[in-house]
């Protein structure tokens, strides 16, 4: 890995806005909890980074943003604002898993080896998908899905599970039954983690041209059930 490595992250799928900076070994961040105010916060907030390190995009090597699960429009801004930076800079882009992050910041401050990351989906759902630590990079173990609470005790892992995400305190009491250690500092995920799970992909070529930056919403119903007369 380049140790002159120059990326920026941005999420905007949740609740919080997050934009992280990484130049070589130094990674600033920003993290803010404003609900419906994500596209009026998140280029200042890019912007800030971006003054406080004297960079500009045109010296970054990529951006890496918040793929989804998540907020249907959250997801949308968050692909749109990549697009139109990486566009204008000439820059590749990386999509990284909101679950996935979350998991990574439950190694960062827990040490987990073992985490089941839940965001709630609204309509009586949560996102879900479980993880495991190799190499020190959170992998999937289990597909991404949009399901009832109640249903996720396929996702009963053994041994020490770490549980992140919003999904544990809207449906703490369904959720029992997996028997994962709740953390309270893991609800939303972070910037910073998206940079760590993006560096094995830009090494591997996997950074894509801004217009193939793609969104995963999981669950497809959110976007016909807001269509007139459905």
């Amino acid at each position: 890995m380049p140790s002159s490595l120059k990326l920026l992250a941005l999420d905007t799928s949740t609740e919080a806005c997050s934009v992280a900076l990484q130049l070589g070994s130094k990674i600033l961040t920003l993290d803010e909890v404003c609900p419906q105010q994500h596209s009026k916060r998140i280029l200042p907030m890019v912007q800030q980074l971006l003054s406080e390190a004297g960079v500009s995009l045109q010296q970054l090597d990529g951006i890496v943003f918040g793929r989804g699960p998540g907020s249907f429009t959250g997801v949308r801004i968050g692909v749109g604002v990549t697009q139109g930076l990486a566009f204008g800079a000439n820059l590749p882009v990386y999509g990284v898993s909101t679950l996935a992050a979350m998991a990574q910041a439950a190694y960062r401050l827990h040490n987990a080896s073992q985490v089941i990351a839940a965001i709630d989906a609204r309509m009586a759902e949560v996102y879900i998908a479980s993880f495991a630590l190799k190499d020190e990079v959170m992998l999937a173990t289990s597909d991404e899905l949009a399901l009832k609470p109640q249903l996720a005790s396929a996702f009963n892992l053994t041994g020490d599970v770490i549980a992140v995400g919003t999904g544990w305190q809207t449906y703490t009491e369904q959720l029992l039954a997996l028997q994962a250690a709740t953390v309270s500092d893991i609800l939303y995920p972070s910037a910073q983690d998206m940079l760590i799970l993006a560096q094995n992909a830009y090494k591997a070529g996997q950074f894509v041209d801004a217009e193939q930056a793609e969104p995963v919403y999981v669950r497809d119903e959110v976007t016909w059930q807001k269509l007139p007369g459905r």
